[in-house]
């Protein structure tokens, strides 16, 4: 998998926790609360733990959540999201193809939650009782890695893309959780395989289309009957 050993470039822009604005101090917390949820769950414990370990204020900490735990689940892969960029910014990404890029976007997301399996396990079963922000959250991270990934589609493809990926990383998700294999290797070659299978979907996806194009439509051939070229 990608290599996550050096930190985001955008933590060392942060001011101290006690100078912080609100998003800042969200943005701060929100690794250190899900590393103490792999322990205490997403909650007020996790979040009180996160703020004095930082010297902030915990009654100020509670306002950067004002959601509670779904709140810091949404900070959380928002973190990991700018993880993930970090690691394959655009210049780094063009020298692969749009198969490669994904994986790789893919791979990296997966591994920034790495350190904390059990934070993902539990964000996973309280965002199961909540269907409408499991899917806002998910089509969020199709979209950032479609977009790293150099996709300008505004069409119907721009939502088919990411429907697709929302099930390749869901279920990725799933085996990752319980992937005990050497560098998660089960979890790499379920995500490659499924990629492939998405690959095939859009290429035989856009050789119909192309038949479509030119295949003879009764419509066109009775208007220009009715209406011939002069």
């Amino acid at each position: 998998m990608t290599d996550l050993t050096s930190p985001p470039a955008n933590e060392a822009t942060l001011p101290p926790a006690g100078e912080a604005t609100l998003d800042e101090l969200r943005e701060m917390l929100a690794p250190v609360i899900a590393s103490n949820a792999a322990f205490d769950g997403w909650g007020e414990d996790a979040l009180a733990m996160a703020a004095e370990g930082m010297g902030a204020d915990v009654d100020v900490a509670r306002l950067a959540f004002p959601g509670g735990a779904v709140d810091m689940i949404d900070a959380w892969f928002a973190h990991t999201d700018r993880e993930m960029e970090a690691r394959w910014p655009a210049e780094r990404l063009a020298t692969l193809k749009v198969r490669e890029r994904i994986q790789m976007l893919v791979e990296a997301r997966l591994e920034a939650t790495a350190p904390d399996r059990e934070a993902l396990r539990r964000a996973v079963a309280l965002l199961a009782t909540r269907p409408g922000t499991a899917t806002r959250l998910a089509w969020r991270a199709a979209d950032r890695m479609w977009r790293l990934a150099g996709d300008t589609a505004t069409d119907y493809n721009h939502y088919t893309k990411r429907a697709m990926l929302v099930a390749v990383y869901g279920s990725s998700v799933t085996v990752f959780l319980g992937d005990e294999s050497e560098d998660f290797a089960d979890t790499r070659g379920f995500l490659s395989r499924r990629i492939d299978d998405v690959m095939r979907f859009e290429k035989a996806k856009a050789a119909a289309t192309k038949r479509a194009t030119y295949r003879p439509s009764l419509s066109r051939f009775v208007g220009r009957l009715r209406y011939p070229a002069v």
